[in-house]
C-alpha cells in the first residue's frame, strides 16, 4: 500500500511539474522584429519576421504533448482624419507546433486543419521556420480606394493548444498561457 502511495505522489508531483512549465513558459522575447509588404500582379504579399519566445519551459512542456499555436494577425486599415480609422481586411494565420517523440522531432502544421506539416530537429530551428512569413497575400488592389491613406499593423501571439488528457484534468481551471506581441505598423504605400 505504501508502493502505491509513493507512486502515486510521484505521479501527481510529475503532473504538478508539467503544469507549472506551463504557468511561466512563455517568458522571453515575442516581437513582429520586421515586416513589409510587396506587390504582385495586384496582390498585396506580406513578408515578416517574428521572435517567438524560446526556453527549457517550452521544451518540456512539448515534450509531455502539449501543442502550441502561433498566430501571425494582420490588419489594414483606411486611416480617417476625424473617426476611427476602418479596416479593410483583417487575417490570421495560424500555424502548430507539437512534439513527436517516436521521431524526436518538433513538427509544425500550417492550421490545426491543414494536411501540410514541415519536421525540425531543434525547437530553435522550427521556431525560427514558424517566424518566417513570406509571400502571405493580404490584399488585391480593389480593396482599395485611389486616394485614401491605408496602415498595415501586424502582431504575433502565441498560446497553448490541445493538452494530453492527463495534463487537462490538471490544468481544467487555468487558460493563462497566451501572449501577444506588440503592434507592428507602418503607412502603405499606394
Amino acid at each position: 500500500m505504501k508502493r502505491v502511495s509513493h507512486a502515486l505522489t510521484a505521479l501527481l508531483a510529475s503532473f504538478l511539474v508539467g503544469a507549472g512549465a506551463l504557468a511561466n513558459g512563455l517568458d522571453g522575447v515575442l516581437e513582429v522584429s520586421s515586416a513589409y509588404v510587396n506587390v504582385d500582379h495586384g496582390v498585396f504579399k506580406l513578408h515578416a519576421r517574428v521572435q517567438y519566445p524560446e526556453n527549457e519551459d517550452i521544451r518540456v512542456a512539448l515534450n509531455d504533448g502539449v501543442t502550441l499555436m502561433f498566430d501571425v494577425e494582420a490588419v489594414i486599415a483606411r486611416e480617417r482624419r476625424y473617426w476611427f480609422d476602418a479596416d479593410v481586411v483583417s487575417v490570421t494565420l495560424r500555424r502548430e507546433l507539437s512534439y513527436h517523440a517516436v521521431s524526436n522531432r518538433y513538427v509544425v502544421r500550417g492550421s490545426p486543419d491543414s494536411a501540410t506539416q514541415e519536421s525540425y530537429a531543434t525547437l530553435h530551428e522550427a521556431l525560427v521556420a514558424i517566424g518566417a512569413v513570406d509571400d502571405w497575400p493580404v490584399l488585391v488592389e480593389p480593396q482599395l480606394l485611389r486616394d485614401a491613406r491605408y496602415r498595415v499593423s501586424v502582431r504575433a501571439s502565441v498560446r497553448r493548444g490541445r493538452l494530453p488528457d492527463t495534463l487537462r484534468v490538471l490544468m481544467f481551471w487555468t487558460d493563462s498561457w497566451h501572449r501577444t506581441s506588440e503592434w507592428y505598423s507602418w503607412s502603405l504605400p499606394v
